[in-house]
């Protein structure tokens, strides 16, 4: 989680959210797995594909995976090294057509939609990211029956350098008031503390807690 006045503990101000992130990248040939989040594959297995908004997408392993079942992906993310990445993988699988890259700051970019789906896994930043906003902004253009999936840390990596500053990550309860939506114009799908195995960076094994939030958009009667 972010330290909230954008400073780290030595004083010093803290990277803009487009440096932290691009350097972030930069130190490996490959920071992520490249495979789909658990939750994403669980919660959109059966959903019928259509257009996607993937925020924060990273080098794309969610985007693929929705452009593999036949979805049509807009794919956002900071970080033009992470983004290329991306778009490499989905040439090597045939995918190019099917995924939007978009380098922006969701800080300030404003989603064109509208879309079936809006997907925001691990939306989490060490740097100041007002990602409360960017989730109300992107859930303004889900359409009448599409789906709005949060998916977030619910507890810190054992392996994590980025520990929180005596403020706990945010439950999908939490999550779900913050987003401040009409209850009459959405149902809560899945709102819960989901367990999955994980390997740390050196290989250890741990059980991670994931905060995972399906809302459905009530379809017009």
């Amino acid at each position: 989680m972010t330290n909230s006045s954008g400073h780290g503990h030595d004083g010093e101000s803290a990277p803009d959210a487009a440096t932290f992130w691009e350097n972030r990248y930069r130190e490996s040939d490959r920071a992520w797995s490249g495979s789909a989040n658990a939750a994403l594959e669980r919660e959109a297995d059966d959903l019928t594909p259509g257009t996607a908004l993937d925020l924060g997408s990273g080098e794309g392993g969610d985007a693929l995976w929705l452009a593999q079942n036949g979805w049509s992906v807009t794919a956002v993310d900071i970080s033009p090294t992470a983004l290329a990445r991306g778009e490499a993988a989905a040439a090597k699988a045939g995918l190019t057509g099917r995924i939007r890259w978009i380098t922006a700051d969701l800080a300030t970019w404003q989603p064109d939609g509208p879309f079936d789906l809006v997907t925001a896994h691990f939306l989490q930043s060490p740097v100041p990211l007002p990602r409360e906003v960017i989730l109300h902004r992107a859930a303004a253009t889900v359409v009448p029956g599409g789906v709005l999936l949060v998916v977030g840390h619910a507890q810190f990596p054992p392996w994590s350098k980025h520990k929180p500053d005596g403020v706990p990550l945010p439950t999908a309860d939490e999550v779900l008031t913050s987003l401040e939506l009409d209850s009459e114009h959405w149902t809560i799908v899945t709102k819960a503390a989901v367990g999955r195995e994980a390997t740390g960076p050196d290989g250890q094994v741990a059980t991670l807690v994931d905060s995972v939030l399906t809302l459905r958009r009530t379809p017009v009667a």
